[in-house]
């Protein structure tokens, strides 16, 4: 009967933890720019369990990448981002976000030009809308700039949709026209511009 016992609890155990670990993640969702792009600079973070490509901030429900791209849906491109928070904190997911984006363009992203690729960081709650305020402050002093130069804006999170399945994953999928676009597109330039040594880095702010 104990031996029984135990079997049971232990077969509980097993099916009951993966459900217990995966509710104790949590959501980021950022806009940078080309959705390809932000997905593959923050899903291989430590910590950082999967990162989706998709659209957020709009009217439209269940828009499709030709209804964004129109700048007619009030939508961005956007990557939601599930992390371990024991593993990287919002904060320093944060940090990597900052420095994989150009924080002065308000109107695109390098050769992204409309409101569908400006940076926005959605907040789902009141600790990550503080968080995303003091790393604005923060990447303010390390760029030199006053807080009000930077153009990322900081709202509340709205619903996210997932983009069709063939933006997912493009960089791994797509790799020699990826890092065409990517180079072409001018991004890393412009960031080891604007960020120096620490661009596309999650080191500490100066």
């Amino acid at each position: 009967m104990k031996r029984t016992l135990l079997l049971l609890i232990t077969c509980l155990m097993l099916v009951c933890w993966p459900q217990r670990a995966m509710a104790e993640l949590q959501t980021a969702v950022f806009a940078g720019g080309c959705f390809w792009c932000l997905e593959h600079d923050l899903e291989d973070l430590p910590g950082v369990r999967d990162a989706v490509s998709g659209y957020s901030g709009g009217q439209v429900e269940r828009p499709t990448y030709r209804q964004v791209s129109s700048e007619t849906t009030g939508h961005q491109e956007v990557v939601e981002v599930r992390f371990d928070p024991e593993q990287i904190s919002f904060a320093e997911l944060l940090r990597s976000y900052w420095r994989n984006v150009d924080p002065l363009d308000g109107g695109g992203q390098f050769c992204d030009r409309g409101d569908s690729y400006r940076p926005v960081i959605f907040t789902a709650d009141t600790a990550q809308a503080q968080a995303a305020e003091a790393s604005a402050d923060a990447a303010a002093r390390e760029l030199g700039q006053p807080r009000s130069a930077l153009k990322v804006e900081l709202r509340d999170a709205a619903r996210f949709w997932p983009a069709e399945g063939y933006h997912q994953n493009y960089a791994q999928n797509n790799a020699l026209r990826y890092n065409y676009y990517r180079w072409a597109c001018g991004r890393d330039k412009r960031l080891d511009d604007i960020w120096g040594e620490k661009a596309r880095s999650g080191v500490l702010w100066d």
